[in-house]
This record gives structure tokens, C-alpha cells and sequence, in this order.
């Protein structure tokens, strides 16, 4: 049982939690809660820590049964309440916190996949959107996100936690370069939908049924100028009001769900 907080494995944890340079290094993620413990799989979780309170929680409650048993299954490291305390990135911890395998995709293997609806970030910085629409990309049957490199880190803690599990099962890309996915995606049949002020048509005058990628700008500049150009068509979302634009996330959601839509329509 860890007990100080000087202990060298809290330590690096708690860097762990601070630098997005040392989870990219170290090649892990970090989440807590159980129920992101009980969605990881079993195979990605390198490392688990719960606290005396979480753990004495777990042996008396039978609604916690599938909990105890995985935990006997991929091990764990017992703690104090302060330890875990010191080790969480959130006020109210809720006793257990996982070091967890990140996954390994290609864009090659998004783009290859039959029919694929992609949602592409570009430059987006706020991690509770990049969360969001990765958790909402899920419920709407997205096969990929792809992200350009400047933005937010999809393994920062506030990000994972926004995503509620889903960052297990989505497949998530970075890349350098924007402008030659969509070119790569348009040789396999993919077409590029940019959401844009320039847009002549409202979104759901489109056929999504077929292989797709929304082009999602940063919040304050939307898209740049050479991504933009790259996109095979420009759609719009009908504003009333004095409204000018959406939340990246809504703005995405509503384009996921149309093809959704479309595509159990089409079924």
C-alpha cells in the first residue's frame, strides 16, 4: 500500500497528469472513475491504483462485483486516500485511476475502411468540444477523427474525460498535414464537407451516404484558408436570430447525426 507522496510511481503519475509531452513519450493515457476502469480494455491497462475507501466500496457492494473481478484480473496497487488525492486532476476523485495503453491507428486504415464517415479537427483548443464530438461521433457512427497537430491533446485528462469512454472505440489520428488527407481521401472516394460562412447550401441538402469527412474549424477562426479550399463542397447551418455560428461540438453533432440519419434512412 502507498501511503507518501513522495513515492516515485505517484510522482510520475502526477507528471504525468501535468505534461503532455511525458504521456506522449511514455505512450499512455490517464483515467479515473470506475467507469472508465470497467470500459478499458483489459489488454490496454498497464497500471491501476485505488484508493482504501474506493477499494473497501468494491468488496461490500454486489452491484460492484464485475469491478472486483477485473481488478483481481489486470492487478492493482492499493493507496491512501491522500495519495490518490494528490495523483488525481480532479477535485472530487473518485478512488481509482488507471495508466492505460494508448492506441495505435494510421490515417491509411481510416480512409481504407468500407463507407466511412471521418470528422477532421483542425486547430481546435478546447478540450471538452474535442471530448464532446468524440463521444457524440460514436453514438452517430463515426469510423475515424483525424486531427491536425496544433490541436488540443486527445489524452489530456480533461479531454478523456469528456469523451465518457468513447476514446476506447473510436479510432483517432493526428496528422501534419490537412490539405493532403483530404487529397488522399478524395482518391478513395471520400468526399470533404467543409462547415463555412461561404456555404450556399444548408447541410442536410447533401448525400452523406456515401464515404465522408466533415472539416471542423478552430472555435474562434473556423477553418484556414488552404484547408478550407481543399474541401469538396461548402454546406451551412441554418442560423436565426443574430446568432452567427454554433459551438464546434453542436455544429458537429448536428452534421454526424444528418448523415446518421441518412444512412439508416438509406438502409
Amino acid at each position: 500500500m502507498i501511503t507518501a507522496t513522495s513515492n516515485p510511481r505517484v510522482k510520475q503519475v502526477v507528471l504525468w497528469q501535468t505534461k503532455a509531452r511525458e504521456r506522449k513519450e511514455a505512450g499512455i493515457f490517464l483515467v479515473e472513475g470506475f467507469k472508465m476502469f470497467e470500459e478499458a480494455p483489459a489488454e490496454w491497462i498497464q497500471e491501476v491504483y485505488v484508493s482504501t475507501d474506493a477499494l473497501d466500496k468494491v468488496k461490500e457492494n454486489q452491484n460492484y462485483i464485475d469491478i472486483k473481478e477485473k481488478l483481481d484480473q489486470v492487478g492493482y496497487e492499493e493507496v491512501s486516500a491522500e495519495v490518490l488525492r494528490k495523483m488525481s486532476d480532479t477535485q472530487t476523485p473518485q478512488g481509482i485511476l488507471c495508466v492505460v495503453k494508448r492506441p495505435s491507428y494510421k490515417i491509411e486504415e481510416l480512409i481504407a475502411v468500407e463507407n466511412p464517415m471521418l470528422v477532421v479537427l483542425e486547430n481546435l483548443q478546447d478540450p471538452g468540444n474535442v471530448g464532446t464530438i468524440v463521444r457524440t461521433g460514436e453514438g452517430a457512427g463515426v469510423t475515424g477523427v483525424i486531427l491536425s497537430e496544433g490541436s488540443v491533446d486527445i489524452y489530456n485528462p480533461k479531454t478523456i474525460r469528456a469523451t465518457m469512454g468513447s476514446i476506447y472505440r473510436v479510432p483517432i489520428v493526428y496528422a501534419e498535414d490537412l490539405i493532403k488527407v483530404t487529397e488522399e481521401m478524395r482518391l478513395q472516394g471520400i468526399k470533404s464537407y467543409a462547415a463555412h460562412l461561404s456555404g450556399e447550401k444548408y447541410y442536410d441538402h447533401f448525400d452523406f451516404q456515401k464515404g465522408c469527412a466533415f472539416l471542423i474549424g478552430n472555435e474562434g477562426n473556423g477553418l484556414t484558408q488552404g484547408l478550407a479550399e481543399a474541401a469538396d463542397e461548402y454546406l451551412k447551418i441554418p442560423m436565426e436570430g443574430q446568432v452567427e455560428s454554433l459551438n464546434a461540438a453542436i455544429a458537429t453533432s448536428l452534421l454526424m447525426y444528418e448523415a446518421h440519419r441518412q444512412r439508416q434512412m438509406g438502409e
